[in-house]
């Protein structure tokens, strides 16, 4: 039998009786929040690195030595399954004279890593083990010497990273995904399933703009050309924030019934939780999604999206029903997701004209105008700096 996520204990977050809206309001978002440099590197210094991102999967790397790398938003990273089965997570920057010294996206049984420009020798921690020639150098300067560290943890099947290993007050992984995600996300039992394909897309736009196509459902009507009986069951959605991250709820169409009669928003729903900077978890029955968009720089950005289903045996009647059904709905998931692509070409078309200057959001596109303040609160309290408030909000009048 193939797992079925189903509401149980979880708190009820669909139905007449549940709030759509957090009381958020309707915002404005000026267009620098997307385009400015200056803001980016704020950001990348001071959001991207001190946040858990989402690196891979744990299946990828099972043994000891194993290893896989993180590169986005300038930094570069490895992170290695060590003897006791834990994780180790290190820059990957030679002390030496600054080149990346692990090449490959990936790797097996590593005992050390060697730089190809001089052979300085790294240990699976990032720890400095080698140096050719030793003795012309400054023993003080050598002495302890290792890539510096960041922190690595695993969650739902999925490896987490955190670049600001020296960050004492970083929080931990399941703080920091929150209470509700992983109760009502850890329903669907992630960690059982298996990657069932992999895509990566070069855009060239803000991460943040992406993010933000999936914060919302109003766009499906007209993009993806949604049936009217999704549009008119999708006005039944709920919204919701947890914490710096959030979670939506959008009644398919086909089962209104059944959730009426059970209020099983994890069976009879599309259940959607983002996870705050750019990790975005897509729960279709029995199959899920998920987005990352890595940033690179300003206006560019790595996309990625795996497919994940739950395991089982083809010969099996039931399983191969169930896997030709997930493979013909996944079809039409690449062909939404190419939708989306489309809009970030067009994204980019207008990116740098003055007659883009904000971003006009409504009450149902909280989560993005909450997205947006939460970054802006977070560099600013990080940073010390001083930014302009690039978010308008206009909360709901009081009832």
């Amino acid at each position: 039998m193939v797992h079925v996520a189903t509401r149980g204990d979880v708190p009820a977050r669909l139905g007449p009786d549940v709030p759509q809206l957090p009381g958020w309001g309707t915002t404005v978002v000026d267009r620098e929040v997307y385009a400015d440099p200056a803001r980016f590197e704020l950001e990348r210094e001071h959001v991207l690195r001190r946040s858990w991102i989402l690196a891979g999967r744990s299946v990828e790397i099972p043994e000891p030595g194993d290893w896989l790398s993180f590169e986005g938003h300038g930094e570069t990273a490895v992170i290695t399954r060590q003897r006791d089965g834990s994780l180790a997570a290190f820059h990957n920057v030679c002390q030496h004279r600054g080149p990346s010294f692990v090449k490959a996206d990936k790797g097996c049984g590593a005992r050390r890593f060697s730089c190809p420009y001089h052979g300085w020798v790294y240990d699976t921690t990032g720890k400095l083990v080698g140096v050719p020639e030793r003795e012309d150098f400054d023993a003080e300067e050598l002495q302890g010497l290792r890539a510096p560290l960041a922190k690595a943890d695993e969650w739902g099947g999925w490896i987490w990273l955190y670049l600001d290993g020296d960050d004492a007050d970083a929080p931990s992984l399941t703080d920091w995904i929150g209470a509700d995600i992983t109760t009502d996300l850890g329903r669907f039992e992630m960690e059982n399933m298996i990657l069932d394909d992999k895509l990566v897309w070069d855009v060239p736009v803000s991460y943040k703009a992406i993010v933000d196509g999936f914060n919302e459902v109003y766009h499906a009507t007209e993009l993806h050309s949604s049936p009217p009986e999704f549009t008119k069951a999708a006005r039944n959605t709920s919204f919701w924030f947890s914490g710096q991250n959030s979670m939506m709820f959008v009644p398919r169409y086909q089962t209104l019934d059944k959730l009426a009669e059970t209020g099983d928003h994890l069976r009879y729903s599309i259940c959607h939780y983002v996870v705050f900077p750019n990790t975005v978890f897509n729960c279709n029955p029995q199959h899920i999604q998920v987005f990352n968009p890595i940033p690179i720089d300003v206006d560019r950005t790595r996309f990625i999206t795996w497919q994940l289903i739950y395991p089982g045996d083809r010969s099996d009647p039931e399983y191969n029903k169930y896997w030709e059904t997930t493979q013909a709905h996944w079809e039409v998931l690449k062909k939404v997701v190419g939708e989306d692509i489309s809009i970030y070409d067009q994204l980019s078309r207008t990116k740098r004209s003055p007659a883009y200057t904000k971003n006009i959001l409504s009450d149902r596109e909280c989560k993005i105008g909450k997205y947006h303040d939460t970054m802006q609160r977070l560099v600013t309290e990080r940073s010390g700096v001083k930014l302009a408030d690039p978010i308008h909000r206009k909360p709901p009048a009081a009832s």
